[in-house]
C-alpha cells in the first residue's frame, strides 16, 4: 500500500469566553489534523500538538517537508520512514515543531495500519489492558475577573457534578493569590482528587511556596512548577515536596526523555504523543518510562483524533508495576467547551454521556483510531 498523499488541516473557531494559562490569554480554538491518503483507498487521521500560529506553521513543515519524504512510500513501513524524516530534519531541528509536524503523519500511519488489519488501534498494540479509563477533568481556566477563586469554586463543584470525581486547575496569576485559588478548590470539593497546572510560570523558590500549600491542601499533583529547562528546580521540589511533580508535555523523543528521566525530577510522566514524535515514539518513550517505573498520565489537549488516539494508549499501557490493585493512568478530559472533540466527527463519540454514567471512557471497537472527521466541519472551520 503506498500512500498518495498528505494534507494538513487546520482549523480554528471563537471561544465565547476568554480562556487563559499562565503564559497567556486566548480568544480562538485550534487544532491541526493531518490527512494520508492510500492507493487502496484507506485514510488515516493525525493530530499535531500546537495552537494558533503554531499550527500554521507546523501545517507548513507537513506538507512542504515532511510529505515530500514520505508520499510513494509504503504505508506500512512506519518505523523506516519515522527515522527517514528525522535523520533528514536532525540539523534543523531535534524537538519543536519539526517533531510536532512528524507525530501528526506518524499517528495517520498507525490509523491507516490498523485499519487495513480490521482491528481497533489498541489490538495493533497489544489490546487493552483495562476495560476502562478513569477521566479526569481538565477546567477551571484563567479569566479576567475580580473574584476568580469564586469563579472557580463554582466550576469545580460543576465538573464535580458532570461525572469526574478528579480535577485539574490553572494556576498562574501570582503565588500569594495562586494559593487562595487552590484554596477555593479544595473548599468546593473537599472528595476529589485535585491537581494544579503552572504551566511552567515560576521560580524554584515561589514553586517551593505554592507546592508547599498543595501539600497541606492534598493535592495528587503539581504539574511544570518550573520551565522545562529548570531540571534542578524541577528536582529540589520533588526531593522537598509531598505532592507528586508532574510534567514532561514539553519534552520530544526517546533522546529528550531519556535526559528527562536521568535528571530524576519526575513523579508522574505526561508525554505528549501529538508532539513528542507520534504513536511511534510513544512507545519507545513509554518502555523507558516503564524501565524506570516512572507512571504515565499522557497530556491530553486536542480534538477528537486527539482523544480517541489517547484512549487507546491508555488502554494498551500495561500495569507498572502490577498486582491485584494496580496504578491505574487517567485520561485528561477538557470540560471546557470543544467542538472539535464533541462535533468534528461524523459520527458523535458520546464521550461526556460515558463519562457522566460511568465516570470513564472505554475505546472504540472500530478498526483504525476510530474518528472520521465529518469534511463539512473541516471545511467550515479551515484557517488555511
Amino acid at each position: 500500500m503506498k500512500i498518495t498523499a498528505v494534507k494538513s488541516h487546520v482549523l480554528s473557531h471563537p471561544l465565547e469566553r476568554e480562556a487563559g494559562y499562565s503564559q497567556q490569554y486566548y480568544k480562538s480554538r485550534t487544532a491541526h489534523l493531518v490527512e494520508v491518503s492510500t492507493d487502496e483507498g484507506i485514510t488515516g487521521w493525525g493530530e499535531c500538538f500546537g495552537p494558533g500560529n503554531v499550527a500554521l506553521a507546523n501545517k507548513a513543515i507537513v506538507e512542504r517537508v515532511v510529505a515530500p519524504m514520505i508520499v510513494g512510500e509504503d504505508a506500512f513501513a512506519r518505523e523506516r520512514l519515522w527515522h527517514k524524516v528525522y535523520n533528514l530534519l536532525r540539523d534543523h531541528g531535534q524537538k519543536g515543531m519539526p517533531v510536532q509536524a512528524l507525530s501528526g503523519a506518524d499517528i495517520a500511519l498507525w490509523d491507516i495500519a490498523a485499519q487495513a488489519a480490521g482491528m481497533p488501534l489498541f489490538r495493533l498494540l497489544g489490546g487493552k489492558c483495562r476495560e476502562r479509563i478513569s477521566a479526569y477533568g481538565y477546567g477551571m481556566m484563567l479569566r479576567r475577573e475580580k473574584d476568580l477563586a469564586a469563579a472557580f469554586a463554582e466550576e469545580a463543584a460543576g465538573i464535580r457534578e458532570r461525572g469526574f470525581s478528579a480535577m485539574k486547575m490553572k494556576l498562574g496569576i501570582g503565588a500569594k493569590e495562586d494559593c487562595k485559588l487552590a484554596r477555593a478548590v479544595r473548599e468546593a470539593v473537599p472528595d476529589s482528587v485535585l491537581m494544579a497546572d503552572a504551566n511552567h510560570c515560576y521560580t524554584t523558590s515561589d514553586a517551593f511556596y505554592v507546592g508547599s500549600a498543595l501539600d497541606e491542601l492534598g493535592f495528587y499533583w503539581f504539574e511544570e512548577p518550573t520551565a522545562p529547562e529548570d531540571r534542578d528546580g524541577c528536582r529540589f521540589l520533588r526531593e522537598r515536596l509531598k505532592v507528586n511533580i508532574a510534567g514532561g508535555e514539553a519534552e520530544f523523543t526517546r533522546w529528550g526523555w531519556r535526559d528527562l528521566l536521568r535528571a530524576q525530577c519526575l513523579d508522574i510522566a505526561q508525554p505528549e504523543v501529538c508532539g513528542l514524535g507520534g504513536v511511534s515514539e510513544y512507545l519507545k518513550v513509554l518502555a523507558l518510562l516503564h524501565s524506570e517505573f516512572v507512571p504515565a498520565v499522557n497530556h491530553v489537549w486536542g480534538s477528537a483524533v486527539a482523544v480517541a488516539l489517547n484512549i487507546h494508549l491508555l488502554a494498551a499501557m500495561p500495569d507498572i508495576p502490577g498486582g491485584m490493585h494496580p496504578w491505574e493512568p487517567m485520561l485528561e478530559y477538557d470540560t471546557t467547551p470543544n467542538m472539535f472533540r464533541d462535533e468534528l466527527a461524523v459520527e458523535a463519540p458520546g464521550w461526556a454521556e460515558q463519562i457522566a454514567r460511568e465516570g470513564g471512557l472505554s475505546p472504540s471497537e472500530k478498526p483504525g483510531i476510530g474518528i472520521v472527521p465529518n469534511p463539512e466541519m473541516l471545511s467550515r472551520y479551515a484557517v488555511a
